[in-house]
C-alpha cells in the first residue's frame, strides 16, 4: 500500500514536518527548500502554510496524482553515467509511448519518467547508446512528466484556494530556483 501515492505523500509530508517540529524553538533556519513534495513541507516549516493547509493539499496532490497514474500506467527509470544531453536527444527520438526527462539529480544521473512502453523503449535505447545502467524505479506513475497534467490542474485549483503567509525566511522555489520571501510570489 505505501507506494501507492495517495498513502506515499501523506506519509512522506507528515515524517518531514514533524523533523521540523521536534527542533521547537531550536528550528531557525535561514532558508528552506524542497523538491515536489518536500516543497510542501519546506512551506510549512516555514509557516508559509499552515500545518492543517499543507496536510490537506498534501491529501488533494496525492488523490489527484494517484487518479492520473490509474488513468494510464506509467512509471520512471534512472539513467546512470550518461551525458544529460545525450539522454534528451535519445528521448527526443522515441515515438513509442510518452517519455521525457523528469529529474536532473547530478550530472550523469537522470531520472526519466512517462508511459510504461515509452520508459521501456528508452531504457533499451539508453542502455545500447552506452548509458552505464537504467534502473527502473518502483514508484506508482509517471511522475514530473505530461502524464500528471490532470493531477496538476486539480491541484492548482487547491493552492489557490490556500492562505499563503509571509515566512520566517526565504524558501527556494522548485520551478525557478529562487529564493521568494513575499507570498504573493
Amino acid at each position: 500500500d505505501l507506494r501507492q501515492t495517495k498513502v506515499t505523500q501523506p506519509a512522506i509530508f507528515l515524517h518531514s514536518v514533524i523533523l521540523s517540529r521536534v527542533l521547537g524553538k531550536d528550528f531557525t533556519p535561514d532558508m528552506v527548500a524542497g523538491h515536489s513534495l518536500g516543497e510542501f513541507s519546506a512551506l510549512v516549516a516555514n509557516r508559509t502554510i499552515s500545518f492543517d493547509d499543507g496536510l490537506k493539499l498534501v491529501h488533494k496532490r496525492a488523490l489527484a496524482m494517484q487518479k492520473a497514474c490509474e488513468l494510464e500506467p506509467s512509471t520512471m527509470a534512472a539513467v546512470l553515467g550518461m551525458d544529460d544531453k545525450e539522454v534528451e536527444t535519445i528521448l527526443s527520438t522515441i515515438t513509442d509511448g510518452i517519455v521525457v526527462p523528469a529529474n536532473f539529480n547530478s550530472p550523469g544521473q537522470i531520472v526519466i519518467s512517462g508511459s510504461m512502453e515509452g520508459v521501456k523503449v528508452a531504457s533499451e535505447k539508453l542502455t545500447e547508446a552506452g548509458a552505464k545502467r537504467v534502473i527502473p524505479l518502483k514508484v506508482g506513475g509517471a511522475f514530473h512528466s505530461p502524464l500528471m497534467q490532470p493531477a496538476a490542474e486539480e491541484l492548482a485549483k487547491a493552492i489557490t484556494a490556500t492562505k499563503f503567509e509571509k515566512g520566517i525566511c526565504p524558501i527556494y522555489q522548485n520551478v525557478t530556483g529562487q529564493s521568494v520571501t513575499d507570498p504573493e510570489i
